[in-house]
């Protein structure tokens, strides 16, 4: 049948349903069914899902459904789209009582997007209030859900672990998973690799981060105590992917009270400790300091890094690290305590040591490579920046000290950074010049510094997207600050305001003449 077959259904029937039947039909009818399943296709595409709806919920789908029991992927994947198009007009509730065999069935079948159909159908009806019933109580289905967890292909393992998190953001949900024979399936499938096992310590981490109640399920079903024995375990890679299993649960304040009550961060402090002596640190070495970094930033950076000195001392040493994985991770931590007034005030305190590390950023700023570089400037960006409410005498002479100490002349190393022909170096230096101008010695700086405020105000310098959005940012920043008027002058601060009012990708009538006769 040709698509202009289907047009002339569509025309025909007044009724969609009826055309839709009829194209159902027709596929029942013949051996080779491809060319009349893509002229369904085309139909169903070219009606809105909202119109759909009416349309196709008295439809019996069956016949789609016994065409995926096919080994042509052409004819397969054919009806796994009519499907996924048809069944997303239906509500949860229509999908799971019409089609509950159909469904259980997809789940393990040896076509892997027929998998996905299956458990993205399931994933809807578990968010679904009345539908929910009718899977939570189906114990087959969901051991198949599990078990799609094994899969090799790691789509079809994605969709059965979103599925079962969102089951288990409910009592029963969480009853049926940790509390009938399910768990075992679990943790016979976590047997079958170490890949797999992950997968489900995945799952189970992301089922715990929800609330303190589903955090005691996961606690209770040993699941959890196996992920964090991973930790100290003999494999460095497996050790690096633990890590980063326990930084995700430490996210929620129920996580880190958990990690906390087994001795987790201790231990962790103790592993950055004996890094040293091990050669093979360097594979989960910016793991352990990452997890720092986060707790830190979550929690309180003076309290972390009082307590675990090792946290910091290493941050510091990384910093200065030969190793770019090692200077990155640095960076990137740095940078994250910078970005609280607690975790500023603890960098401080470290005094000549942390004006080492202010040295090293300036020069992997200036000539390092091209990523930490742009690393660099990220961190030395989010170190600089003060809030308006946050600038107190002792702050601004901080934020001003540390500027000072990055280079003899910053202004004129970070302007030269910004003309350099790297889009992401321009936006860097610019995103400095951001954190500065709302601070009253920042602005000092700038108007004193020859032909700063026209470099400013200049649009023809960086023409991505990136690059005018983040010179909008600093004219902003200027703009918007109660000192910038005085400090700057009148002249500058009204023609500052006029670029924030034209916004970001203005164009003036000169400038768009001037192009136009160049070409």
């Amino acid at each position: 049948m040709s698509s202009i077959h289907v047009g002339l259904i569509v025309k025909v029937f007044p009724n969609m349903a009826a055309s839709i039947e009829s194209l159902l039909r027709e596929i029942s009818g013949v051996e080779d069914p491809i060319e009349e399943l893509q002229s369904l296709k085309t139909a169903l595409l070219s009606i809105p899902v909202s119109s759909l709806r009416d349309s196709v919920s008295g439809q019996r789908l069956h016949v789609i459904f016994s065409l995926l029991n096919s080994s042509d992927r052409e004819q397969v994947q054919l009806c796994v789209d009519i499907l996924e198009r048809i069944l997303l007009a239906l509500s949860p509730l229509q999908v799971v009582q019409n089609y509950r065999a159909e469904l259980q069935g997809g789940l393990t079948h040896p076509n892997e997007t027929v998998k996905i159909l299956a458990l993205t159908q399931i994933s809807r009806v578990v968010e679904h209030p009345e539908a929910f019933a009718e899977i939570v109580n189906n114990h087959d289905v969901l051991r198949a859900v599990v078990h799609c967890i094994g899969e090799e292909k790691m789509g079809v393992a994605k969709q059965a672990i979103q599925s079962l998190s969102k089951l288990s953001h409910s009592k029963p949900g969480l009853d049926k998973l940790f509390h009938t024979d399910l768990l075992t399936v679990m943790k016979d499938v976590m047997a079958k690799s170490d890949v797999i096992r992950y997968r489900i310590y995945e799952l189970v981490v992301e089922i715990a981060s929800v609330s303190p109640i589903s955090l005691g399920y996961c606690a209770n079903s040993s699941v959890l105590a196996q992920l964090l024995g991973e930790l100290t375990g003999d494999d460095v890679l497996i050790r690096a992917t633990a890590i980063e299993m326990v930084t995700t649960l430490a996210h929620s304040q129920h996580g880190r009270q958990y990690l906390a009550q087994q001795g987790i961060m201790d231990k962790i402090s103790n592993m950055i400790r004996g890094a040293e002596t091990d050669p093979f640190s360097s594979l989960y070495l910016p793991g352990l300091v990452k997890f720092f970094g986060n707790l830190a930033i979550m929690d309180s950076p003076q309290q972390v890094c009082e307590t675990y000195p090792a946290f910091q001392n290493k941050v510091f040493e990384m910093a200065l690290d030969p190793d770019p994985a090692m200077i990155g991770v640095a960076l990137d931590t740095l940078g994250l305590l910078g970005t609280t007034v607690e975790g500023k005030q603890v960098l401080q305190k470290t005094g000549e040591k942390f004006k080492a590390v202010l040295s090293r950023m300036s020069q992997l700023a200036s000539s390092g490579a091209t990523e930490l570089r742009v690393r660099s400037l990220d961190a030395i960006s989010q170190l600089l920046s003060l809030q308006p409410e946050q600038q107190t005498e002792d702050l601004l002479a901080l934020t001003e000290s540390w500027f000072q100490h990055l280079s003899k002349q910053p202004m004129d190393m970070f302007r030269n950074i910004s003309t350099q022909p790297f889009p992401e170096l321009h936006c860097g230096a610019l995103r400095i010049f951001t954190a500065i101008a709302a601070q009253p010695w920042g602005q000092r700086l700038m108007i004193s510094t020859p032909g700063f405020v026209e470099f400013v105000l200049d649009r023809s310098t960086g023409q991505t997207k990136e690059a005018k959005d983040a010179k909008f940012e600093l004219v902003g920043a200027l703009a918007c600050s109660s000192t910038a008027a005085e400090i700057l002058g009148s002249q500058h601060f009204i023609r500052l305001k006029a670029y924030l009012r034209e916004g970001p990708y203005y164009v003036s009538a000169v400038a768009s003449v001037g192009t136009e006769g160049a070409e």
